[in-house]
């Protein structure tokens, strides 16, 4: 690990270098890519200069302990010694996770689609809710939220939501999200007060640049009608609404919300063309199903992920046990405490499985 350092580090001193040369200078692309690989080797060389630095203070204090004369420097040095040795315990456990193998999507945009379950209108509001808490988390990041199709019910719930949500490390931080959600408590309707169980699956997916997935116009079917609203009511008298259909695999995506044919036509394309990358990463998945076994959570949508129960304000995530008495908070984008803690156990996982 350390001669892997030792690399990392005068690579970045030789990036360094080579950013400051007018010839690199003239060239934008290289210039781009090396700065792109200088902010992705930096955190690792930063880590290990300081853990250089807290080494060598480690062993002069050690030395101080032993022989300081003045008993109260001698306690001082001691005191030090414990804290420095602390403090590199952290940073190597921080070096082994910035050295472990990343997500090549990890700071990708994602498509996040949400579909109501099991529980017919129960299910369809408490879909409504869970974006929102998705929207309001990504209002916190910093990141952009665009809506690609929304499909409602009549008392305002929603059967299928899809959006891209972009900004930076947007799927690092919400990748653990897909699976089934459930949901307890009283619906508004029920007369007894009996709790009903819902469930709503939520789709994380990375957005698929053109270069990911290429379609060629031969592998697609594209049909135009007339978009309609709830109840059958037209909502405009041009054949706005978009069905494309991908011909080899047979997926179809639907776009309406949009007033323009071409705009629905751009919104269905960035869905069909990230659910064929999903596919693909699927049937990578399946072929690397030890090491898909010993992760947090598979990713699959059948896998019940997380339990919501509103008389006890509790919310659970059933991957790593934690619950929280906090359902307002969350629902209302407070995420990071299951977020931070699955990414956690993540590492945890990969560190033990790197030896």
């Amino acid at each position: 690990m350390w001669d892997k350092l030792e690399t990392i580090q005068g690579r970045v001193e030789e990036i360094t270098r080579l950013l400051g040369d007018p010839a690199v200078a003239s060239q934008p692309r290289e210039r781009q890519r090396l700065g792109r690989e200088l902010s992705e080797l930096r955190p690792l060389a930063e880590a290990y200069a300081r853990l250089r630095k807290i080494e060598q203070e480690l062993e002069e204090n050690r030395e101080l302990a032993q022989s300081e004369k003045d008993p109260e420097m001698r306690t001082l040095a001691r005191e030090e010694v414990a804290r420095l040795a602390a403090e590199k315990e952290r940073l190597e456990e921080e070096i082994r996770i910035l050295l472990l193998p990343k997500d090549p999507n990890d700071e990708k945009n994602i498509l996040i689609e949400i579909r109501a379950g099991a529980g017919g209108e129960e299910a369809a509001l408490f879909a409504s809710e869970l974006f929102r808490s998705y929207s309001m988390y990504a209002a916190m990041k910093g990141w952009k939220v665009e809506m690609l199709s929304h499909s409602e019910t009549g008392l305002g719930g929603t059967k299928e939501v899809i959006a891209m949500i972009e900004g930076k490390g947007a799927y690092s931080r919400l990748k653990y999200e897909s699976g089934v959600h459930r949901v307890q408590r009283v619906p508004a309707t029920e007369a007894g007060g009996r709790i009903h169980t819902s469930t709503v699956t939520v789709a994380v997916i990375p957005e698929a640049e053109e270069v990911d997935v290429q379609i060629g116009p031969e592998d697609l079917r594209i049909d135009v009608f007339r978009s309609s609203g709830p109840g059958g009511q037209s909502v405009n008298t041009t054949d706005s609404a978009v069905r494309i259909t991908h011909v080899p695999t047979g997926l179809v995506v639907s776009c309406q919300d949009e007033k323009s044919q071409l705009k629905n036509k751009t919104k269905a394309l960035k869905i069909l063309r990230s659910r064929l990358y999903d596919l693909e990463r699927e049937r990578q998945r399946s072929e690397r199903a030890d090491m898909r076994r010993s992760m947090v959570g598979t990713g699959d949508r059948s896998e019940r992920i997380r339990t919501y129960n509103f008389p006890q304000s509790r919310v659970t995530d059933h991957r790593i046990g934690l619950t929280v008495h906090q359902l307002s908070q969350v629902l209302n984008g407070a995420i990071d405490v299951f977020v931070d803690a699955l990414i956690e156990r993540a590492h945890a996982l990969a560190l033990n499985q790197a030896g």
